[in-house]
């Protein structure tokens, strides 16, 4: 199994993907009081494997996923009920984009680049990966 469970050397259909990176989205989460009152930006990133070889051959916006619904999806999200973990945050985020059965897999990458670390550090991220084999009873 590859690192995105994708089997490593998966077949075509799970090889298409869709990226949307570095949505910026304002949010309430961490264990901290000022976190939850003042807010901060999370980035998110997320990758979906999919099979769009019907897309690509009618052109249609209904045969694919749309990613402006996608960033929606994590915008309200993000934006939505506080969290302590940006884990949850990300979970979340996985479930509900693994509820389209046309999405073989996905990964989230929750950045939260002003994380209270009392360190010089450029960013703190975590990966919430999901596919239909680890989704299996979940739904």
């Amino acid at each position: 199994m590859g690192v995105t469970g994708i089997p490593s050397g998966g077949s075509i259909e799970m090889a298409d993907r869709i990226e949307l990176r570095g949505l910026r989205v304002r949010g309430n989460h961490g264990v901290f009081d000022h976190e939850r009152r003042d807010g901060q930006d999370f980035i998110i990133d997320v990758t979906l494997w999919a099979d769009l070889r019907a897309a690509a051959a009618s052109d249609d916006l209904a045969d694919t996923i749309d990613y402006g619904s996608l960033a929606q999806q994590v915008h309200d999200v993000v934006a939505g009920d506080p969290r302590n973990l940006i884990e949850a945050v990300g979970g979340e985020i996985a479930e509900k984009v693994m509820l389209d059965d046309r999405i073989h897999a996905c990964e989230v990458v929750v950045h939260k680049p002003s994380a209270p670390i009392p360190l010089d550090f450029a960013d703190v991220a975590v990966v919430t990966r999901r596919s239909r084999k680890s989704a299996g009873g979940a739904r």
